[in-house]
């Protein structure tokens, strides 16, 4: 069961049965959940006209009785309030109510008792509470995300919010699989054990009957796992397709913004990225940039192969047969200058920022040792006019990262170097990162420099030598996957939650991270899915992160921790 197809079934079920014309009502996370798996297309096909959101419906008095309202929204209080406030002075003929997640009884006693004329026709849980960006890996797109990075004494109600929304999203996929997990957590996080725990106890005790599936021979798994334990994956500069869009343009809910770009046609200016819709995009994705340049070269020769034969149009069947082709041409048009515009800006800010550059003492700091080459390397591109202040800050976190305990009195000057050269850099953040994620605070063997063989694996890769210099990083994750598989997941890092324990090696896998994930990693899943070990993984997180998203969380994050240590 893939995450894109579940959302799209239920997402059918709500339609197809409701016949006539209808208003589809989302609030502003289920609109993502619906986007990313349903195009505009797609749902004019099923009589939807118009998609409003819940919370402007009640501002408009203009009545559409012809019209049926599918309500798809998640069973917050705040959505239960608005469908209250729209039950009491209806705006549509009839109401049919579809709810993301588990509705509590009062929920349904309010819902019922504002229903005094009778236009609700239904009232039903479908599981989609989350996003499915691709078949493997979703996410939950939580404004609050730096939450993750502070202490629970901080502010507990918002951070019981953040972990409500993680447990919600985590239950949801698992009820949409129709499977009750096993369930383990990183030790050295304590957000990892409070949702794993919590998690556990809706599945096991409070929802036990919603969860009571035919058993598995295995049951599956759910790991959660902190971001913290691999910093260094969102710090990296990307070179395969989707990730470096969302590292150098940005990609939200399968969607990308050129708007910043200039004499872009209007319908360019926001174009969709998903592999369900674009087959050259789910060809290519994972694929490394020079290899996509030719590909898009190659695409660009067929077009026009087509646009030549289209030209030659003599007979009216030659006609006929254009106007038959044309939906089609079209789309292949829209496809090519989409592919074609991506990769000539991508390639602007590669250029402009000297990323080839820089990405190379990326890649040497995150999988090769070297501590004195290391530092003449950063040292060097700090002092280099072309290089950014973001390239210069993520250069001097991966330096910190690696050797905060070898080399501390070169990344005290690096650290003072940083400050001299770069306005925006914010004094102590990489200080703030090394606390929070330092060596002290990592579970997994993040530089493959503490285990055995990890270390013969690296040498071997070393001797091997590596295929492209860009793109040698695999993230933590990978070796997580490895040892999933293999069953050396050891108890003492990866504890389970309760008196679980697993017989045999799991064929369905979820790993969460909380902190979000990035698409780097949810390339390793597709991969390693791809491979066929009998083991199917799917990713997800509480963001998709890119470097700018990570630092920006790491910024609010340390502000928050700073005032309340100053409140104290």
């Amino acid at each position: 069961m893939v995450l894109v197809s579940a959302v799209r079934d239920y997402v059918n079920r709500m339609l197809q049965d409701i016949s006539g014309m209808k208003v589809l009502v989302l609030d502003s996370q289920t609109v993502s959940v619906v986007s990313v798996a349903y195009s505009q297309s797609e749902l004019l096909k099923k009589e939807v006209f118009l998609v409003e959101m819940v919370d402007s419906i009640s501002k408009s008095r203009e009545s559409m009785s012809h019209l049926k309202a599918v309500c798809f929204l998640r069973p917050t209080s705040e959505n239960v309030q608005h469908l209250r406030r729209q039950l009491a002075s209806p705006r549509f003929g009839e109401y049919h109510l579809f709810f993301s997640n588990i509705l509590k009884d009062t929920q349904i006693h309010v819902l019922a008792d504002s229903d005094e004329q009778e236009i609700v026709q239904q009232v039903q849980e479908f599981y989609a509470d989350f996003v499915a960006t691709d078949p493997f890996h979703f996410t939950l797109n939580i404004p609050t995300n730096h939450m993750y990075m502070l202490p629970a004494v901080v502010d507990p109600p918002r951070l019981q919010q953040f972990c409500d929304r993680v447990v919600d999203g985590v239950t949801a996929v698992f009820l949409a699989m129709k499977r009750r997990p096993v369930i383990r957590y990183q030790r050295t996080s304590d957000i990892a054990k409070r949702i794993a725990q919590e998690a556990s106890k809706l599945m096991y005790q409070q929802e036990s009957g919603l969860f009571d599936f035919r058993r598995t021979e295995v049951a599956p798994l759910l790991l959660i796992i902190d971001r913290r334990d691999d910093p260094v994956t969102p710090l990296l500069n990307q070179w395969t397709y989707q990730a470096m869009v969302h590292e150098l343009i940005g990609i939200e809910d399968n969607k990308v913004d050129l708007r910043s770009i200039d004499k872009l046609p209007k319908d360019q200016q926001e174009v969709v990225l998903s592999s369900e819709q674009d087959a050259f995009f789910k060809a290519n994705m994972y694929e490394n940039f020079g290899d996509i340049g030719m590909n898009i070269k190659r695409m660009v020769d067929e077009f026009q192969q087509l646009a030549k034969s289209n030209q030659n149009i003599q007979t009216i069947e030659d006609m006929a047969k254009f106007v038959d082709n044309y939906p089609e041409y079209r789309k292949m048009h829209g496809n090519v200058s989409k592919h074609v515009t991506l990769v000539t800006e991508m390639s602007k800010i590669v250029e402009e920022r000297k990323l080839m550059v820089v990405s190379e003492t990326e890649q040497e700091l995150a999988c090769n040792g070297g501590q004195v080459a290391a530092f003449e390397a950063v040292t060097n591109l700090l002092k280099n006019e072309n290089v950014s202040d973001i390239d210069r800050l993520r250069l001097v976190m991966l330096y910190a990262l690696r050797y905060e305990k070898e080399s501390p009195v070169q990344l005290m000057q690096l650290f003072n170097k940083l400050a001299g050269r770069s306005a925006k850099y914010k004094p102590g953040l990489v200080q703030f990162l090394l606390k929070q994620a330092g060596v002290d605070k990592r579970t997994g063997d993040l530089y493959g420099n503490r285990d055995f063989l990890n270390i013969a694996r690296n040498m071997a890769r070393g001797l091997k030598g590596v295929e492209n210099v860009y793109t040698q990083h695999q993230p933590l994750l990978f070796q997580t996957m490895e040892s999933i598989i293999k069953g050396r997941l050891r108890d003492v890092d990866y504890p389970f939650v309760g008196n679980h324990f697993q017989q045999g090696r799991p064929q369905e896998v979820v790993i969460f991270i909380v902190g979000g994930t990035t698409y780097e990693e949810s390339r390793s899943v597709a991969l390693q899915n791809a491979s066929n070990v009998g083991v199917r993984f799917i990713l997800g997180g509480s963001v998709i992160l890119n470097s700018r998203r990570f630092l920006k969380d790491l910024e609010e994050a340390q502000r928050i921790a700073r005032s309340s240590t100053t409140m104290v």
